[in-house]
């Protein structure tokens, strides 16, 4: 579980990033979080990973407390946490097996460990087949889908994809997207940050909307998709013959779907892009 109550982050600079932000995100669930530029949606995601510790309030990522938590314990909080990055921040010089073997073997996974797990992590992201290509061999969606791969493979409690579909057409990013859900629906918490509300909209999930530091909404979903069909209604038993037949109840509408909210998007110069730990 990610809580966050009353946060605050200032920097050294004077830039005030988060101005007492306070959400829950529950193990499970696929969220997006929104908001233009300079928002604070980059403090948000290095507060998750440990980067940060908050300078007012109380962060709670999958166990940890981070303003009370220890430097040798923030590698053992990272492996909870799989941050897809939005440079994807590939190794060129490697294949694409040993960039996903790379995340392993940093945290002292045996060559057996990384022998099971890398081929099914490649396989679930649809990149088996091109496992000894090097990243500059993949088009920009497998490179995504690389970058996917390694988040996962030390097989955290929560994803989080930072513009994961920035660099790609409206098709491709699509495919990323699915695969996102395909990983949420195997009990990966995940985390998408975006501007893109296009994209944001073909999904029925939960939005969080901040703006100069603040979250300005934060609802259920959004109107699904067009094409999504509408659920069965159940055919009515028959009456029996003999039995006199009773008056149709009317059946119960169903309860309509909460709209989500609008939504923002995006960061501060202060939330520069951040080294992978």
């Amino acid at each position: 579980m990610i809580e966050f109550i009353d946060v605050e982050k200032s920097y050294s600079v004077g830039t005030h990033a988060l101005a007492g932000v306070s959400m829950q995100i529950e193990d499970g669930e696929f969220v997006f979080l929104i908001g233009p530029s300079g928002s604070g949606k980059s403090t948000i995601i290095k507060l998750i990973s440990g980067e940060l510790r908050p300078t007012a309030g109380t962060v709670h990522v999958n166990g940890y407390t981070l303003e009370h938590i220890r430097k040798k314990e923030i590698p053992y909080l990272r492996r909870t946490v799989g941050v897809v990055f939005q440079d994807f921040r590939l190794i060129e010089s490697k294949t694409v097996y040993d960039n996903v073997a790379f995340a392993m073997r940093v945290i002292g996974a045996t060559t057996k460990e990384i022998r099971s797990r890398v081929p099914y992590v490649l396989e679930l992201v649809g990149l088996e087949s091109k496992a000894h290509r090097k990243p500059t061999e993949l088009s920009g969606g497998e490179q995504q889908r690389l970058a996917i791969a390694r988040a996962l493979v030390n097989n955290p409690s929560t994803i989080i994809a930072d513009e994961p579909t920035g660099n790609l057409d409206p098709a491709r990013s699509f495919e990323i997207m699915a695969l996102l859900q395909e990983i949420n629906n195997l009990g990966t918490t995940v985390l998408v940050v975006t501007h893109d509300m296009n994209l944001v909209k073909q999904f029925n999930k939960r939005v969080i909307a901040i703006d100069n530091g603040l979250i300005v909404n934060d609802s259920a979903c959004i109107a699904p998709r067009a094409t999504q069909p509408a659920p069965e209604i159940p055919e009515e038993a028959p009456v029996a013959e003999e039995a006199p037949v009773a008056e149709d109840e009317p059946v119960a509408e169903e309860a309509p779907v909460a709209e989500e909210a609008p939504s923002v998007s995006e960061e501060t110069d202060e939330d520069a892009s951040y080294e992978e730990k």
